[in-house]
């Protein structure tokens, strides 16, 4: 689980892979991988930060707009999936009546101009909880599935006191439209070649929704996570 912190601190091990990752695909030439470039954990901070920057769409202020709950989320396949065994699996704690002691939260987050820079967010949380700042623990979804898919996840998490997370990535869930959006978003970038892997996107959300987080009262600033599965892992 990678720590989050905040633009201002972004996670070194985030950075260090997605940069090299880059790197790895042409980005830049004559780097070597070295222990030197892991000791320069701030340089290479302030360096993916700056890139990250310099291809955005126009920034907009940080602000949050109510949704509701999805009530059938957008899968890209066929055919649906419709329940996980293994999602399912992760142990809850032993609450009587949880679901009614859930309490959920369905917003979009605005990190950049255009409609992907709008970020649906999904959060479940126990309504009594006795801590008055909680750990927090944001879940990052598989290819051509969504927030919800992972709901099991946060509801387990949730009944053991985290504030747990789910967001939906670029092109897919309620950022996209049918189901071949996410393919077709991947087409047009290899064709027109003027986009970031969309793994640098996905970065950047997780950077604006991480200031998000910080800036709430119920949530630990030094206690958030990610984790995810597959595309989101």
């Amino acid at each position: 689980m990678t720590n989050i912190i905040s633009s201002s601190s972004i996670s070194p091990l985030i950075c260090f892979f997605v940069f090299f990752f880059w790197l790895g695909h042409g980005g830049a030439q004559g780097i070597q991988h070295s222990a030197a470039a892991i000791n320069g954990a701030d340089k290479i901070r302030s360096q993916f930060l700056h890139l990250l920057r310099t291809r955005r769409s126009p920034q907009v202020p940080l602000t949050v707009e109510p949704s509701k709950p999805v009530r059938h989320p957008l899968f890209q396949q066929v055919p649906t999936p419709t329940f996980s065994d293994a999602m399912e699996s992760c142990p809850k704690a032993d609450i009587k009546n949880l679901k009614e002691r859930l309490k959920e939260e369905n917003f979009y987050l605005h990190t950049e101009a255009g409609e992907q820079g709008r970020l649906p967010v999904l959060i479940l949380s126990l309504k009594d909880s006795k801590q008055k700042r909680r750990p927090a623990v944001v879940f990052l979804h598989s290819t051509n599935k969504n927030k919800e898919w992972v709901r099991p996840l946060l509801e387990a998490y949730a009944s053991r006191e985290y504030i747990a997370i789910a967001i939906d990535s670029r092109y897919h869930g309620e950022r996209a439209h049918n189901l071949t959006t996410y393919r077709d978003a991947l087409v047009s970038s290899w064709i027109k070649g003027d986009t970031m892997p969309f793994l640098f996107d996905t970065v950047w959300d997780l950077i604006k929704l991480a200031d998000y987080l910080t800036q709430r009262k119920d949530i630990d600033p030094k206690r958030i996570g990610i984790t995810g599965e597959s595309l989101g892992g």
